[in-house]
């Protein structure tokens, strides 16, 4: 049981909401000083909006746990946070704000290791459910092996792709807080299983978006892989970068769908 002393702490009220942080912000000065926008994707990967900047240009609109762009192609309702924090508990709190400032649906797009044999540097997989070996998800929901996306979000996206023109997959990832204890074991089980990913944050963004109520998902790109049962990193990242690429459109196709 993860809270011997507080079976039901998933249930409790926070001393400490998201609504409180926002209020703290804007008292010190330190929120954009814009209407919240209805969407936002968050990109793990650093320079993405920079280098779609032609084909996607945006309004940069202050900081917010990272770097605020507010899309312009989409009137501002879809919005990009990038340069933050990796991690289930970083995610966890940047989703809590967003959601405390009206923000009803996120994306998050990240690198993550392959587990299987098949997959190669640049595949993409769309996340429609997370192995829960983190901590945060377990402060929010009942223990379970697995936290779903929203289906609609998945749907969505799964269809910018294809208009696109681009191959992706569905399938589950595992979310651990320790990649220096994958191990041998996990990976076989897992494999077996037909997981197809490992990251650091998914399950977290699925947990808060059931709770809160809105809508989450997540693209990831395979990078390194563990599928040999040994870390190997990629030789060339060219089409890693290029997939990333192709999801920041996909994910704004997405969200630009409301």
């Amino acid at each position: 049981m993860p809270f011997p002393n507080y079976p039901d702490k998933h249930k409790a009220a926070s001393v400490l909401t998201g609504q409180d942080m926002i209020a703290y912000r804007y008292r010190l000065g330190r929120m954009p000083k814009i209407k919240s926008p209805e969407a936002v994707i968050l990109c793990l990967q650093r320079g993405l909006p920079e280098r779609l900047r032609r084909k996607f240009p945006y309004r940069k609109a202050g900081k917010l746990m990272g770097d605020l762009f507010l899309l312009k192609k989409t009137k501002r309702r879809v919005a990009v946070l990038t340069n933050i924090g990796v991690g289930a508990p970083s995610i966890g709190a940047i989703a809590e704000e967003l959601i405390a400032w009206g923000v009803k649906q996120i994306i998050s797009i990240s690198w993550a290791g392959g587990l299987q044999s098949n997959q190669n540097p640049g595949d993409i997989v769309i996340c429609d459910k997370a192995i829960r070996d983190e901590g945060v998800s377990h402060h929010y929901l009942p223990p379970d092996k697995f936290v779903r996306a929203d289906s609609q979000l998945v749907i969505r996206i799964t269809d910018a792709f294809q208009e696109l023109g681009n191959p992706v997959s569905i399938g589950t990832t595992w979310t651990t807080d320790a990649p220096y204890r994958e191990t041998t074991e996990e990976i076989l089980e897992y494999q077996s299983e037909g997981i197809k990913t490992v990251e650091m944050e998914a399950a977290a963004l699925f947990a808060i978006g059931q709770v809160r109520n809105i809508k989450t998902s997540a693209i990831c790109v395979v990078g390194d892989s563990l599928a040999n049962l040994k870390w190997e990193a990629p030789d060339d990242i060219q089409p890693i970068e290029d997939s990333l690429e192709v999801a920041y459109v996909a994910a704004i196709k997405a969200m630009d769908n409301l």
